[in-house]
């Protein structure tokens, strides 16, 4: 049974830091994409940045240059350290894991699944 579960979430103030964490357990390939993604209430899910298991990265235009997508050498654990935080930025966050061994052409929520209960971020003045 795959498991996902995000935590690090919390309130933060604007051009604060928050770093994020993901682990996945019990899925079946050994070599997958991953992708972080947000939520706000009565919007899609939207994609924020990907991470193929050889640690290729890729950022939405909004995020480039102030979220950092990393994972551990046992790739057991994605992190999204995310700095200078903006009110855009609160949302709810989920990570998931992909059927695609790269993530390059598979940037779509429905590219992804088993998604766990997501972590809150909130930025405010």
């Amino acid at each position: 049974q795959v498991q996902v579960a995000e935590s690090g979430g919390g309130s933060v103030q604007i051009g604060g830091s928050l770093t994020l964490s993901c682990v996945i357990s019990g899925y079946k390939f050994s070599e997958y994409c991953v992708g972080w993604f947000r939520q706000t209430p009565g919007k899609e899910r939207q994609g924020v940045a990907y991470i193929d298991s050889d640690g290729e990265t890729t950022y939405v235009e909004s995020v480039k240059g102030r979220f950092t997508i990393s994972q551990d050498n046992t790739k057991t654990t994605r992190y999204l350290q995310m700095d200078n935080l903006k009110p855009e930025d609160s949302a709810l966050y989920y990570c998931a894991p992909s059927a695609w061994t790269f993530c390059a052409g598979h940037y779509g929520v429905d590219d992804f699944g088993h998604w766990g209960q997501g972590t809150q971020v909130t930025v405010s003045s």
